[in-house]
């Protein structure tokens, strides 16, 4: 079921606190719905292994819609594998087929995995933006 995977991916792999079931299974009918994004999910033997979640909003810059793959996570056993690029180009292609100006993402300076992934995806790694958040 996808919301153990997304809670192994919140409180596994980043070691986050775990949000009431409820907001999870409220994100992914949203998600469902494909008004505000849309979710991906990589299978095997109709086990999921791994998701991606694109969210939608705009680029003034841009003054066109962009897509924040804000999510792009595989089990362990299938990192490095056609899982992971299949997710990633699902996510790509949609953009393409739906018209976004473009695909951005962050990813933690120290997962220096999934950098290299990025770089072997093509993806340019930004250098022209600080990336701040506040709580």
């Amino acid at each position: 079921m996808i919301t153990e995977l997304m809670y192994e991916y919140i409180v596994g792999f980043y070691r986050n606190p775990a949000p009431p079931v409820e907001k999870v299974h409220q994100l992914i009918q949203t998600l469902l719905d494909r008004q505000l994004g849309i979710q991906f999910v990589a299978e095997d033997d109709g086990r999921p292994v791994g998701f991606a979640t694109l969210f939608f909003t705009f680029s003034t810059m841009k003054a066109d819609k962009i897509a924040v793959m804000n999510d792009l996570f595989v089990q362990e056993p299938y990192r490095d594998t056609e899982w992971e690029s299949e997710l990633f180009m699902a996510c790509k292609n949609y953009c393409l087929e739906q018209g976004f100006a473009n695909m951005t993402w962050i990813t933690s300076i120290h997962n220096t995995r999934a950098q290299s992934f990025f770089h072997r995806m093509d993806a340019i790694q930004g250098k022209e933006w600080v990336h701040f958040s506040i709580r």
